[in-house]
């Protein structure tokens, strides 16, 4: 029986990060089920999957939680996922001082 598991943390910096889309932390290993984004910066932030198109907002100081299988049947639905290798992005919509963002992949 396979059990849940998630990816190692994926983290960049506030001085990493500015208005153009950078890549946090190394693209996926596994398919992605449930993703945790935390911005623990100041500033308000874009996110992205493609690193072109706005995808997703998260605030300043909050996180989001995307659920991807919510409600889904794993027997039938187990390719309802985020394909291996989905590299994450960020953008900046008000600068951050310091602290990082993190996204946490659950498997």
């Amino acid at each position: 029986m396979a059990v849940p598991n998630f990816e190692e943390v994926k983290t960049l910096a506030a001085g990493g990060i500015s208005g153009a889309y950078a890549a946090v932390g190394s693209a996926t290993t596994h398919r992605v089920r449930l993703i945790v984004i935390s911005n623990a910066t100041q500033g308000d932030m874009m996110f992205s999957i493609d690193g072109i198109t706005d995808q997703f907002l998260v605030f300043a100081g909050l996180s989001a939680v995307i659920d991807i299988q919510s409600n889904m049947n794993a027997q039938f639905d187990d390719n309802y996922v985020l394909p291996i290798g989905t590299q994450f992005y960020v953008k900046q919509l008000e600068a951050p001082v310091d602290k990082s963002v993190y996204i946490a992949c659950l498997h």
